[in-house]
């Protein structure tokens, strides 16, 4: 138990990468985060993620999210902490895509002014936020639709995909 919340193991469909996170709606959600970077963006493997970890110790504050198992890491050594640029056009439409998708419920470690973590990914919601379990619901029925979620060719030039993506951005607050 962290903080009152299960973790447990949990793998990225498509690959042989595992993640520990909180259970529920949290790690649906963040699983389909996963899953769309490694269709969409760049494979994950094994090792190339961190979720849920007990060390206390952090470079940036944003880090204590994943004693809560409430955050990701992607290949933390490819994106460290205060680097960024680190994706071409094409892969910052899919994360802009995938951030407008989950509609200010996730946030990115690469909007960070301060100290962008272009790896990280974190719930954004406090605790009980009807917006995550909403957000996981759809998520979870996409799983049984063949046309959506992960993995499903979309065109992320789409001017609704777009705007909405865009609109996210505008309205995110600094970390």
């Amino acid at each position: 138990m962290v903080d009152g919340a299960k973790v447990a193991s949990h793998r990225v469909e498509g690959s042989d990468a595992r993640i520990t996170l909180a259970v529920g709606a949290v790690s649906t959600v963040l699983l389909h985060v996963l899953r769309r970077f490694h269709y969409e963006v760049g494979a994950v493997g094994r090792g190339d993620l961190i979720g849920h970890r007990t060390t206390r110790a952090v470079v940036a504050a944003f880090e204590s999210n994943y004693l809560s198992g409430t955050a990701v890491a992607i290949r933390p050594n490819f994106y460290p902490v205060g680097s960024a640029g680190n994706f071409f056009t094409g892969e910052m439409l899919v994360i802009r895509d995938i951030l407008a998708e989950c509609d200010g419920v996730v946030r990115w470690g690469g909007d960070d002014r301060d100290q962008p973590s272009e790896g990280h990914f974190q719930i954004d919601v406090p605790p009980g936020d009807a917006r995550l379990d909403r957000l996981a619901r759809t998520f979870e029925e996409w799983a049984d639709q063949p046309d959506r979620g992960p993995g499903t060719m979309i065109d992320l030039l789409n001017a609704r995909r777009r705007g909405a993506a865009k609109d996210l951005q505008a309205r995110q607050r600094p970390f």
